[in-house]
């Protein structure tokens, strides 16, 4: 079967890790597995380049990845932490001389036609602007000849999507998977997904909540992202199953599809 390689560009909560004016000992750690960047994830395979979502820290990610070519983004949903580094697509629109096409649920494409109303409202202008192609998602689609499976979730009180593709699954930033989601998950050999911290949270899964959802659905490996700076990289591995660890920034791993 071929196969892409998977790249945790960032595996940290909306705050970052460390967080701003924060001295506990994960902000303040040694570690670089607990510097954490805002959550994505970049698909690379048969010589193209797939990112879901751009976060704020998006440019620092692609300078970092060694990201020389991006084909495509795929969005889970329109908050500011996977959204805002979208102006930071341009460079690529200059080298590769073409659009970035643009994969998101309608309501998404809807607060980034607020949050970036320059990129949308055709006004002359003499600076670069990101040039896009929107696609919205209303099923499966395929990019580059890998299928993307939409895995709805409730993040609190709005939805937001996770994909499947192939062996594969990324779902973050989510408080609840419908059963119906739940039948697209089964099967993974890599699942990575929202475990905010052990505390309770409104809009996010915690780590006992997520482990539990990975004895229902059984992944031979799962990954942890959206770590808040209450999970100490080595600390939290400790105490996990073997087969489930903190995902962090720079992991790879191939993927079937």
């Amino acid at each position: 079967m071929p196969s892409l390689k998977l790249t945790v560009l960032g595996s940290g909560t909306s705050m970052g890790v460390p967080t701003l004016a924060c001295h506990c000992a994960v902000c303040e750690s040694s570690d670089p597995r607990d510097k954490r960047t805002r959550p994505s994830i970049l698909l690379s395979y048969d010589g193209r380049n797939v990112v879901i979502d751009t976060t704020p820290d998006f440019r620092f990610q692609a300078m970092r990845a060694h990201l020389d070519r991006l084909d495509a983004v795929i969005y889970t949903h329109g908050h500011a932490d996977h959204i805002l580094g979208l102006d930071d697509i341009r460079p690529y629109n200059l080298k590769q001389k073409d659009v970035v096409p643009l994969y998101a649920a309608p309501e998404t494409f809807g607060t980034l036609r607020r949050q970036f109303a320059y990129v949308f409202d055709s006004a002359p202008t003499e600076s670069s602007v990101p040039m896009v192609e929107l696609h919205e998602i209303r099923g499966r689609f395929s990019l580059f000849g890998a299928e993307f499976v939409p895995v709805p979730a409730h993040h609190g009180p709005h939805m937001v999507l996770g994909f499947r593709f192939g062996k594969a699954a990324y779902l973050t930033d989510f408080s609840r998977v419908p059963e119906s989601s739940k039948e697209l998950l089964r099967g993974l050999d890599d699942f990575i997904l929202d475990a905010l911290r052990y505390v309770p949270h409104p809009m996010h899964s915690t780590v006992d909540q997520s482990l539990a959802l990975i004895e229902e659905l059984k992944p031979k490996r799962a990954w942890f992202t959206h770590i808040c700076h209450d999970l100490g990289h080595a600390e939290t591995n400790a105490r996990l199953p073997e087969h489930v660890r903190l995902a962090y920034d720079g992991l790879e791993f191939p993927v079937e599809f």
